[in-house]
């Protein structure tokens, strides 16, 4: 039997091999192994109830972006139904400014008319009182005529007034 390298290289492993299995080096590698596997396990874990929280901050962030939208919703219809209601209090103001305005110039041609009238009215009154007076004073001059002029003005004055 011809022994070459390889039967002692194969030698040397069992050799190797042997040692280590008594010095323990198995079960510390087997050890080191099942402690990372656990620390894994554990990342795992971890991860797992980060995404958890993560999913329920998103239902409660994507809750309240609905909610906000419904507000906002909300705010919007109150702000153009404000916006309908201060437009037709301002038309209902404007219509009765304007028509107490209206009332106001109707008011003041009424008086302007009966203030024109009352003008003529007057004028004309003195109008007849100076022809009435012209007339009787060349109607009847003397002494009489004054009596009679002095008293048809005044019967003529609180006639016409």
């Amino acid at each position: 039997m011809s022994f070459d390298a390889t039967f002692f290289a194969l030698v040397a492993l069992l050799i190797f091999l042997g040692v280590a299995a008594y010095a323990g080096a198995f079960k510390s590698m087997g050890a080191g192994l099942d402690a990372r596997a656990q620390r894994i396990r554990r990342e795992l874990d971890h991860a797992s109830q980060l995404r958890k929280d993560a999913e329920a901050l998103l239902s409660e962030y994507k809750q309240k972006r609905l909610d906000a939208e419904q507000e906002a919703a909300a705010i919007i219809s109150a702000a153009k139904a404000d916006a309908e209601e201060f437009a037709a209090e301002a038309r209902r103001k404007l219509s009765e400014t304007l028509d107490r305005r209206a009332r106001q110039a109707e008011q003041k041609i009424a008086q302007a008319e009966a203030a024109a009238i009352k003008d003529v009215r007057n004028a004309a009154t003195e109008l007849a009182i100076a022809a009435a007076h012209t007339l009787a004073a060349e109607a009847a001059k003397g002494g009489k005529a004054a009596e009679l002029v002095a008293s048809s003005i005044a019967a003529v004055k609180s006639r016409l007034n």
